[in-house]
């Protein structure tokens, strides 16, 4: 069995990155900043005490205001210093260390939510890899909504990564915040289904 190649996140970060990414969204927090749009578009889109899968977590903001509301949240990601500050600052949902290229948690979720640009720090050429494995944790009528600025990932190359992967896009916005889609934008979140 051959050995994934690292995320963009370990291998095109400077020392460091990890700490300074914790302490940004502290900041922003501790300023009063809204830090949990793409959550609360994903608490409107599933009924109460759903589960929820929080892919690329992060140090946790959206898992932890979903799970803050009353959702059964699990969050993965690939950095464990991410994950330290995720159980730290948002003690509730269940964290763990993984790589989405190889997910496996045995379980179904009925939304599975990659905030912040996830699929633009993945391995190169693993987004349909990424997907698919997402794709392996839904529930039949599940919904995955994935976030990126286009600069970042291109829709193209997300399109075919979501056909690739046997899914299908239901719909596309330009922001978390539900503006209609643009073919200028800088942002899209895609709601993709199984296909």
């Amino acid at each position: 069995m051959t050995t994934p190649p690292l995320p963009r996140w370990i291998t095109d970060t400077k020392p460091g990155h990890s700490e300074w990414y914790v302490d940004r969204f502290r900041t922003m927090a501790a300023d009063g900043a809204d830090l949990v749009g793409e959550a609360r578009l994903i608490d409107a889109m599933v009924g109460r005490g759903s589960r929820i899968l929080d892919a690329g977590c992060g140090p946790g903001r959206v898992g932890g205001y979903l799970h803050g509301v009353g959702h059964e949240v699990v969050g993965v990601d690939v950095d464990p210093i991410l994950i330290d500050a995720a159980i730290a600052d948002h003690p509730g949902p269940d964290w763990r260390v993984q790589d989405l290229s190889t997910l496996d948690l045995g379980t179904a979720f009925d939304a599975i939510v990659c905030a912040g640009n996830v699929l633009a720090f993945v391995a190169p050429d693993t987004e349909a890899l990424v997907l698919s494995r997402l794709k392996a944790h839904l529930t039949d009528d599940g919904f995955i909504a994935v976030g990126f600025h286009t600069d970042k990932l291109s829709i193209a190359a997300f399109d075919d990564a979501v056909a690739a992967a046997g899914l299908t896009l239901d719909l596309r916005l330009s922001t978390w915040d539900v503006r209609p889609w643009r073919d200028d934008a800088d942002f899209a979140v895609s709601i993709v289904r199984l296909a």
